[in-house]
């Protein structure tokens, strides 16, 4: 076992994937010489040379594109998005091309491209720095999306989306860059599709994911003291959803909450309390509460900046809240 940052994690599970397969390289602003802008690909243009890893121009839309066509002629690109909120300009390539060429081709062409990078709400960076874009590209058909949150399963759900067929958005936190983790020394994979059970429980269903994972642990801390026994479950795959480990849960706890960091209005969670409703209903004794950013542009200011997100106390109110309701 070895002690890794995340972002080492990220950058040995490219650093790997590289090696085994020639197929695979990686793309984006700043990502060869310089060595990202939070070092996940440090060293790698070192070592695989100026063909392997590019250094693209400031322009999101072009090199993406360009890595679509890498894509279909069987190339396994990867770009690095040196803000995720950047990619806002390669939305069209991203959903038009990468989400609905193997659709539209008849198969024919498959898309194995992994679009990676830095966002959340971080530490004063500014609105446009700030982003959350997992809901942008939700409704997007053919794009798969996963959100790391420990060392572990980034490096190994980077690995698992370099080897996928289809297109992978892959969400890290600006703010998780700096967890320790021990991590095997063998080779693993963790799948793309499905959810963690961080701490079992009996109370109430925690679903998360990303930096909220880290809050809902927190405040779980104090809830035990209190003699409160929630489940909490990082989903990690938000798209497709594993609704066979969020029912399993629900089953055994008849209550839910959700803990995001997106926007409230259109966000992740409300497309998990709408698909709760529809499968299982009739399992809530209690109407699940939905905890989620404000829907306004994050200050920079860095009190107004925390007011926007959901703290830990929160989650710790919401839980005792829900459970003097029991019926």
């Amino acid at each position: 076992m070895a002690d890794t940052l995340l972002f080492n994690a990220l950058r040995e599970a490219v650093d790997e994937e590289m090696g085994r397969d020639d197929a695979v390289f990686v793309l984006g602003e700043d990502v060869g010489v310089y060595g990202g802008s939070y070092k996940v690909t440090k060293g790698l243009y070192e070592k695989y040379g100026e063909f392997r890893v590019l250094d693209t121009p400031i322009a999101e839309n072009s090199f993406t594109g360009m890595a679509v066509g890498a894509a279909m002629t069987g190339l396994r690109p990867i770009i690095e998005g040196m803000n995720m909120g950047f990619l806002l300009l390669a939305f069209n390539q991203i959903a038009n091309n990468a989400g609905m060429l193997r659709y539209t081709s008849g198969g024919n062409y498959k898309i194995p491209m992994v679009i990676r990078g830095p966002g959340g709400v971080g530490r004063q960076l500014g609105a446009e720095h700030s982003q959350r874009l997992e809901a942008y590209f939700q409704a997007v058909p053919g794009l798969k999306i996963v959100a790391c949150s420990t060392p572990y399963n980034a490096k190994g759900l980077l690995k698992s989306a370099i080897r996928d067929d289809n297109p992978v958005l892959f969400f890290e936190h600006v703010l998780l860059y700096n967890l320790k983790e021990n991590l095997p020394e063998h080779d693993y994979l963790v799948p793309l599709d499905k959810a963690e059970v961080v701490r079992p429980g009996k109370d109430v269903t925690i679903l998360t994911y990303s930096r909220m994972r880290h809050h809902v642990t927190q405040a779980t801390k104090k809830l035990e003291q209190k003699g409160f026994d929630p489940e909490i479950i990082d989903l990690i795959s938000l798209k497709p959803l594993d609704f066979e480990t969020i029912g399993a849960s629900i089953k055994k706890t008849h209550r839910v909450i959700v803990v995001e960091e997106c926007m409230r209005t259109g966000g992740i969670g409300a497309e998990i309390v709408a698909s709760i409703n529809d499968r299982f209903f009739d399992e809530l004794d209690a109407p699940i509460l939905r905890m989620s950013s404000q829907d306004i542009p994050t200050p920079y200011n860095g009190k107004l900046e925390s007011l926007t997100i959901v703290q830990p106390r929160q989650i710790e109110e919401a839980v005792e809240k829900m459970m003097a309701l029991q019926i």
